[in-house]
């Protein structure tokens, strides 16, 4: 897994962080209104991303390729929380442990940006990511008056310690 390296998304991944999430989407049954799927800003998240107060990183393998993207974004309806974004993974480095992982990498980037509590909102559909979340720490929440994805049915916060 040290062949695996993180960084700040560029315009170049823009095409293949798409792709990424667009491909988890449709094998979920997810690529319907309401998901990221149909995300305006989805083809162009280098745009979106990299403010003061939201970050988006890819996971390239040892021949550059995307394999994997997360990210967080301020979240305007709970103070001093960021919310976890867009934690995808191609196929072929699933089942290693790498949620896990990616979770830790993008909750000590929120610390390191001033926040609190980490927010993520999923679907039932999403069954391996629940897991992970919770084993993660992150407890189950009662859906908030606002979300980002109004087709989303779960809803998590955690303290970041």
């Amino acid at each position: 897994m040290s062949s695996l390296v993180y960084r700040k998304i560029t315009p170049a991944d823009d095409a293949a962080v798409a792709a990424l999430v667009r491909s988890n989407l449709e094998k979920a049954g997810l690529d319907i209104p309401g998901t990221a799927y149909f995300d305006e800003a989805l083809d162009h998240l280098s745009d979106v991303y990299g403010k003061d107060d939201s970050e988006y990183y890819v996971l390239t393998d040892a021949d550059g390729k995307v394999v994997g993207g997360i990210g967080y974004g301020r979240l305007p309806f709970m103070q001093d929380t960021a919310e976890l974004q867009k934690l995808y993974l191609d196929d072929s480095v699933k089942g290693r442990g790498l949620g896990y992982e990616m979770i830790g990498y993008i909750e000590d980037r929120m610390r390191d940006a001033g926040y609190k509590r980490s927010y993520l909102e999923t679907h039932d559909a999403l069954q391996t990511a629940m897991h992970i979340y919770v084993r993660s720490g992150y407890k189950e929440i009662e859906r908030p008056a606002q979300t980002g994805h109004s087709s989303m049915t779960r809803f998590y916060l955690k303290e970041l310690l």
